[in-house]
């Protein structure tokens, strides 16, 4: 079998895998960057998939095979070669929506030093945020097109799809945010959620980023249905609650639907700030002091507000 999936994995990825020492762990050129040297690991026994540039990655040859868009016979022969049934994207009575990212995009971590890369890198750093941060979520850039001088962010689902990005004007000129016309009914960074422990709910993609630590952007100041839906799903049992402080209202709303669910929830008072404002060090601090809400805080907090 393993071989079987080796020989796969060389036609859909266009490279030939490389052993490492560990067992079962094969090294192969990447397909979601450039890269001088093979940075996507495959264990060929378990599926588990990670590439260590973009950090995008998944549970199954499947998964892999449905991120590189491989052709449909290559997972009829993943599913002999494995013993299961091979993964379809085709949903029945679903539309689904095919994202991909600005063709003008480039990576952040990559390529030459143009001023508008410069002045990217900078708004980036003032925000806190480091070089492996730019790795870890695939920062880029564009110097042209409808995109033309914004950080692009990319948020990936749990199987590593592209479900969403944010297109951030970092010349602070024109309009603030810039994002792609489909709906925003998805899971923030799904890709790096682990939904065993507990989460952080923020705004926007900067806040999650800086707090880094299990966090979910909900763009915007609501939870859509998708993101409650799989809290609920996977029995979370603690969140955190860390929204604008001119997000008050809604705080208290999210806070009382998910206490509704038996959920433990706590809440951060920012003080005027956002996340990306604080900053990472700052942001532990505050959620070190976060403090969980109990029926009688809650009503006490929609009496007297933010105070």
């Amino acid at each position: 079998m393993s071989q079987l999936v080796i020989n796969i994995l060389d036609k859909a990825l266009k490279s030939k895998g490389q052993s490492l020492k560990k067992t079962n762990e094969y090294m192969w050129w990447s397909p979601f960057v450039s890269h001088h040297k093979p940075k996507l690991q495959v264990n060929i026994q378990t599926g588990k998939w990670h590439c260590w540039v973009s950090n995008q990655g998944g549970h199954n040859h499947f998964q892999l095979l449905k991120a590189i868009g491989a052709p449909r016979e290559l997972f009829k022969e993943m599913s002999e070669a494995v013993g299961s049934t091979y993964y379809s994207s085709e949903k029945k009575d679903e539309k689904q929506v095919i994202l991909n990212l600005p063709k003008e995009a480039k990576p952040l971590w990559n390529g030459g030093d143009s001023v508008q890369k410069l002045h990217a890198l900078k708004f980036v750093y003032e925000r806190g945020l480091t070089m492996e941060d730019i790795l870890r979520y695939n920062l880029h850039y564009c110097l042209s097109g409808v995109y033309q001088n914004r950080i692009i962010i990319p948020s990936y689902d749990s199987d590593g799809q592209l479900n969403y990005f944010v297109g951030r004007d970092f010349y602070k000129g024109g309009m603030k945010y810039k994002n792609p016309p489909i709906p925003k009914d998805i899971i923030g960074f799904d890709l790096y959620v682990n939904w065993d422990e507990p989460i952080i709910l923020c705004e926007g993609v900067f806040d999650a980023m800086a707090i880094k630590n299990n966090s979910i952007p909900l763009f915007g100041k609501t939870i859509l249905p998708k993101l409650y839906k799989k809290i609920v799903e996977k029995k979370v049992s603690d969140i955190t609650i860390c929204l604008d402080d001119d997000a008050f209202e809604d705080s208290l709303k999210i806070t009382s639907k998910f206490m509704d669910n038996g959920i433990r929830v706590n809440f951060v008072k920012l003080q005027g700030k956002d996340p990306s404002d604080l900053g990472y060090k700052n942001m532990i601090t505050h959620l070190n002091t976060s403090t969980e809400v109990n029926f009688k805080e809650l009503m006490k907090m929609r009496i007297y507000g933010n105070k």
